[in-house]
């Protein structure tokens, strides 16, 4: 029997809450929240986005980035992946993505017909050549 609209997004609703409620979103909510209440992890992301934002902006203009900038880059990233509270946070967040991940693969196995488990890729599009 055909479905409407409203009713798969009532029916996507309630599996928001329950995703909501696996034990990776509050990893996830918690490490975000210990990485918004450090000055340092939030000091260091703001100048690794300053940085990345000043690089962009001078190779749009057809500089190139030099070895200094590209060392700096490097000291900067691995600062912040030395970081706990950071590391914890991306951890967390892989989890957290592949929970979703996971979730939408399993709602494109239904819609393509392929059952349960993992989404099989589609598969290519035959080409047509036209003389």
């Amino acid at each position: 029997m055909p479905v409407d609209t409203q009713q798969i997004l009532s029916e996507a609703e309630k599996l928001g809450q329950l995703v909501a409620t696996h034990p990776a979103v509050a990893r996830f909510k918690d490490a975000q929240k210990a990485v918004a209440g450090d000055p340092e992890a939030g000091r260091l992301l703001q100048e690794f986005d300053r940085t990345l934002d000043a690089l962009g902006r001078q190779e749009q203009a057809g500089m190139p980035v030099t070895d200094a900038q590209r060392m700096q880059l490097e000291s900067l990233q691995t600062r912040i992946s030395s970081h706990l509270k950071i590391k914890a946070l991306n951890l967390a967040q892989v989890e957290f993505v592949d929970i979703l991940r996971k979730v939408t693969q399993t709602i494109q196995a239904q819609v393509q017909g392929t059952g349960g488990g993992a989404a099989q890729p589609a598969p290519a599009p035959a080409s047509k050549i036209l003389m």
